[in-house]
């Protein structure tokens, strides 16, 4: 059987902010079969993630895409591949049969054809939404996990500043920090988002940083006895101000500067005499580098969801089209929590 299958690409590099102008719908003839001694697996795409690290992979030129294979650079008019939940149409591969449910790398597009070695791995949904295993229970959550836990090493009663608290990954730190006994300020960027910071996710405390003039002077308010973790999500002059206020041994988990991908101009610059008398320990991390402890996450996460203790923030666009809108939404603060697009029905 042959189908049309859509997809959305970039017509050129995006570099500053992504603009609708900047993406269009393709579609190309695609036939569900796979030819004998093949090892292809194709996909039906059911939801997909939607992350700010893309920008940096669509960008003419950015460091960050010769770290690491996952966030290498997207040629105009090519698939772009992200994290996603898809169910199997034809596999040559003897790992995956017709029907099975799978996750891993699949592509903004109604089916992706995978090759075998590709990030794929069969889906056991543990009886839990699809959607949650593409954020609380995917690479969302294992970058929330680990980043408060291995590279913030937390004590208990320790204070703990997040920002984009109310994002796919703040909004999960906020909550492992709670259960863990430390006191928790996030920021975000309205009062609807602030609320439910403290009323759905219970954090201690939350601030809108677009009400505030002087970051410095606001952070030394909700944290008048010092800063012991600060989860940074954004960069720029929240991590400034977050240094300035940090304890001594303090930890910087950095793991995104989203104010900084689309704005060449801003740059953190921490005072660096805080960093050497306080002791700070500023680190970047990614999620590849802990999938040893993926299980221990989707072990420990999947019992608090069970138990209600904690809430996975979920905002779901539906229709592939909507791809770059939702994309673009990101960096304006549009979502609250995982964002996701739904290609198809279950």
């Amino acid at each position: 059987m042959e189908v049309s299958n859509r997809y959305i690409t970039i017509k050129t590099h995006v570099d500053g902010a992504p603009k609708e102008s900047h993406f269009e719908l393709k579609a190309a003839a695609l036939l569900l079969s796979v030819e004998p001694g093949c090892s292809d697996v194709i996909v039906k795409n059911l939801y997909v993630s939607i992350d700010p690290y893309q920008i940096n992979r669509m960008k003419s030129q950015s460091p960050s895409q010769k770290a690491i294979n996952f966030a290498v650079g997207i040629t105009p008019g090519e698939v772009i591949d992200a994290y996603g939940v898809a169910k199997v149409v034809a596999s040559g591969n003897p790992r995956f049969e017709k029907d099975d449910l799978v996750v891993g790398l699949i592509t903004w597009g109604d089916y992706s054809v995978l090759k075998e070695g590709s990030m794929l791995n069969k889906l056991d949904t543990m009886g839990f939404p699809l959607t949650y295993h593409v954020g609380i229970l995917g690479l969302s959550g294992l970058t929330a996990y680990c980043g408060f836990f291995e590279v913030c090493k937390p004590k208990k009663g320790e204070k703990v500043f997040v920002s984009a608290a109310s994002g796919s990954v703040g909004n999960l730190v906020g909550q492992y920090a709670k259960l863990f006994g430390c006191h928790v300020v996030g920021c975000a960027g309205s009062k609807q988002k602030v609320e439910l910071l403290k009323e759905k996710l219970g954090f201690d405390d939350a601030f809108n940083y677009k009400e505030e003039t002087d970051l410095k002077s606001a952070l030394k308010r909700y944290f008048p006895e010092g800063i012991d973790i600060y989860f940074d999500n954004v960069g720029a002059e929240m991590q400034e101000a977050a240094v300035a206020n940090m304890n001594t041994f303090g930890r910087v988990a950095v793991c995104g500067v989203i104010s900084e991908y689309t704005d060449a101009g801003k740059r953190a610059a921490p005072d660096m005499l805080d960093v050497v008398y306080k002791r700070i320990t500023i680190r970047g991390f990614l999620a590849a580098d802990f999938m040893n402890v993926y299980a221990d996450c989707i072990s420990t996460t999947s019992d608090h969801l069970r138990t209600g203790n904690m809430q996975a923030l979920e905002d779901i666009t539906p229709g592939l089209e909507n791809i770059p809108s939702a994309f673009i939404g990101l960096f304006r603060g549009d979502n609250i929590g995982k964002k996701v697009v739904k290609i198809a029905e279950e």
